[in-house]
């Protein structure tokens, strides 16, 4: 019922925001993988609340526990289960939003739904349902460095109108670390900053991009007609909490161009190897990977949840005004990054399953 994503490589998310825990269920995964609940933690770390003044105060360590499907630190090729206990839960913060709903979340059209919901601190609707998807990311990572060295790097950027200038060949994971914003231009991240504490001071949110870039992606990797890659990049980044767009290689901007001018041309390497001139396809050319980097762009919206006082309705139908509580980022763009990261590595990852199957060599 909508909870699980990818088709030989596939996840199942589960828990809600302020429920016992949340995780995830990888099945498909191939075994003598080497993986460890250290290395899970080191992405879950990046997308973790509390772990700076620019993101909500919510204090969780959001330590892992692998509860099946590893054995001496190698997978086995049975269902892997991702426990991560909710530890600092505080649902009295969301007595009011149990009859109110919160303007541009998900509490009205779950009542449209399912005529129940889990209103503390929106249940399943949480972005703390993102869990399940970066531990599994952290899997597939994995499998893309060890299988073919893919490498992926996401970075916010644009928050507001404050645009970075990042070049997606070259940035590296060191440099994206280097400060709490993820923005690894230097100057633009500064104001970023300022502007997301203004924003949090006046009770305020404020959305922007995240751009992925996945490198040494293999050519091939995709499927014709309805499984695009680009399609199921999309699919898979759009369905993170927030996000609003996406854009691929060059985007709405290509719209604006000639075909000569936007054509990537090809010619031969210096190892022999066919390659394009520029990249304004973005990696993917008829939905398959044509071995350049893979560069995408997804747009997140202001966080819905915030303290200024806006108009609403009750479920019983009445018109009111809310003024949230709770603990909430005035900007998802920091912890979207390794959010990005993940939903792409878990895209590549199944498709790398996928080709395989279809496409390698057999003795015929």
């Amino acid at each position: 019922m909508g909870n699980t994503f990818g088709h030989l490589f596939r996840i199942t998310t589960f828990g809600e925001s302020h429920g016992g825990g949340v995780g995830v269920i990888v099945d498909g995964c191939p075994p003598r993988v080497p993986i460890s609940a250290e290395e899970i933690q080191v992405e879950l770390d990046r997308r973790r609340p509390g772990q700076s003044k620019i993101t909500t105060p919510r204090k969780e360590t959001d330590t892992c526990e692998i509860i099946s499907g590893v054995f001496e630190g190698k997978t086995l090729g049975t269902p892997i289960t991702i426990l991560v206990r909710n530890k600092d839960t505080r649902p009295q913060d969301y007595d009011e939003m149990a009859q109110k709903y919160r303007p541009s979340h998900a509490d009205a059209t779950y009542d449209a739904k399912y005529g129940i919901r889990n209103w503390q601190g929106g249940g399943r609707s949480s972005a703390r349902e993102t869990i399940g998807r970066v531990a599994a990311g952290a899997i597939a990572k994995k499998i893309l460095k060890l299988a073919a060295g893919v490498d992926i790097v996401g970075y916010v950027k644009r928050i507001k109108t404050l645009e970075a200038i990042i070049d997606p060949e070259t940035v590296t994971l060191e440099q994206v670390e280097s400060n709490i914003v993820r923005c690894p231009d230097l100057d633009a991240c500064e104001k970023m900053i300022e502007l997301i504490e203004d924003i949090k001071r006046q009770g305020d949110s404020i959305g922007g991009v995240v751009e992925c870039v996945a490198r040494n992606v293999p050519k091939g990797l995709g499927m014709p007609v309805f499984d695009k890659l680009e399609a199921d990049l999309a699919k898979g980044v759009m369905s993170l909490p927030a996000s609003k767009g996406f854009e691929i290689g060059s985007g709405f901007a290509g719209t604006t161009l000639t075909g000569s001018e936007h054509n990537d041309e090809f010619a031969i390497a210096e190892d022999g190897e066919v390659r394009t001139l520029t990249n304004r396809s973005g990696g993917i050319q008829g939905g398959i990977a044509n071995g350049e980097a893979i560069v995408l762009r997804v747009a997140f919206k202001p966080t819905a949840t915030i303290r200024k006082e806006q108009r609403t309705v009750t479920r019983d139908g009445e018109e009111t005004v809310l003024a949230a509580k709770g603990r909430h980022d005035p900007c998802v763009l920091p912890r979207a990054v390794p959010m990005v990261e993940a939903m792409v590595a878990l895209v590549l990852c199944d498709h790398l399953l996928r080709h395989q199957g279809q496409c390698r060599t057999l003795n015929l």
